[in-house]
């Protein structure tokens, strides 16, 4: 039987989907009563002035990201597509759709997540993550069946979450390409501009801004669904890659039905457990994989947090007082070698 995988950057993609994950069924308590755009703009801004703080307390006052010119078009691209679109998408589609189906729907961002990684970014793709995404699309579909799940009004409101998961699929593939970087300023962008341009958008359109107590715990909820796990999935990427961090990813939704379930009263049917057993089989096994073969690294230079493992054998241009992990611009040397690995900032290599 195939142990499961528990490396850091997999704990970090799970700690990040079971915040997401909890935060859906507690954001449907909103959606009845606040506009989308005006929800979406306090869940990204609790979550983006959290970050800065949390940042600004961790750098004793503000210090600049350091993030390549070259890499900011890919962040720009990420913030309107999975900071602008996507929580607006996954709103509206609350409406129409209870939570405990909504969460599992959610499902379909670890596909679109993958597919895009591997037709567009060239990831590789393992028939078993493939099988798994294959279980995952046909629980999505059954319960997009009306009637499938709960009280769900027609396919409106599936459709509009499968619009906000192919919005964060496009995202994940561009936050991929600057996940060396800070996570936390990352995030933190994110949140700030995604949330602002929402919270605008609701005001122009007539919203008001709401008391203190509906904002509060609203923006609680963005912290830490969006931002503290937002920042936990930055560092999945770092180490699995796209297609890998949007399957671990993807036990989010089973952590929102179960809270919405328990919680908040919603109920089920056969189908729902049924299309429930598809996708938690498609997700064990993306849990169980494990991808090995010889392959060769090129020279590369970049900058992240790391310790001097197989990968990190370089010297210091400074005084370097043996404290790891630590960040610092270095240079990888050629090398040809063979382990278990993920398509991680490292190893973005071809497959023949």
């Amino acid at each position: 039987m195939k142990s499961l995988d528990f490396s850091p950057a997999v704990l970090a993609a799970l700690g990040a989907a079971a915040l997401f994950g909890a935060s859906t069924p507690f954001a449907k308590l909103f959606a009845g009563s606040v506009s989308p755009f005006l929800l979406a703009g306090l869940l990204y801004l609790g979550s983006g002035v959290g970050l800065t703080l949390v940042r600004l307390f961790r750098d004793r006052g503000w210090k600049s990201p350091g993030l390549p010119m070259v890499e900011w078009p890919w962040l720009l691209g990420a913030i309107a597509a999975g900071g602008v679109a996507g929580p607006v998408l996954l709103m509206a589609g609350l409406a129409h759709t209870e939570a405990a189906t909504a969460s599992l729907l959610l499902n379909l961002e670890a596909v679109l997540t993958a597919v895009l990684a591997w037709v567009v970014f060239r990831e590789n793709a393992d028939r078993r993550i493939v099988l798994g995404m294959v279980l995952i699309v046909a629980g999505g579909a059954l319960l997009a069946v009306p009637g499938a799940g709960q009280a769900t009004a027609g396919f409106a409101g599936p459709a509009l979450i499968a619009a906000a998961c192919l919005a964060w699929a496009v995202d994940n593939n561009l936050t991929r390409k600057v996940s060396a970087s800070d996570a936390l300023f990352i995030a933190g962008i994110k949140g700030l501009v995604a949330g602002s341009v929402n919270l605008g958008v609701a005001l122009f359109a007539g919203s008001t801004l709401p008391t203190v107590t509906v904002a509060a715990p609203a923006m609680l909820i963005g912290f830490l669904g969006y931002g503290v796990s937002l920042v936990l999935f930055v560092l999945a990427l770092r180490g699995l890659g796209a297609a890998r961090t949007g399957a671990y990813f993807s036990t989010a939704p089973f952590i929102g039905a179960a809270t919405a379930i328990l919680m908040l009263g919603d109920s089920t049917s056969l189908l729902f457990w049924l299309a429930s057993a598809l996708m938690a089989a498609g997700v064990w096994l993306h849990l169980t994989e494990r991808h090995e073969h010889e392959h060769s690294h090129e020279a590369l230079e970049h900058r992240h947090r790391h310790v001097h493992d197989a990968h990190h054998q370089h010297e210091h241009d400074f005084e370097w007082d043996g404290t790891e992990p630590h960040t610092h611009p270095h240079r990888h040397i050629p090398v040809t070698h063979k382990h278990a690995h993920y398509p991680d900032i490292h190893h973005r290599h071809r497959h023949s």
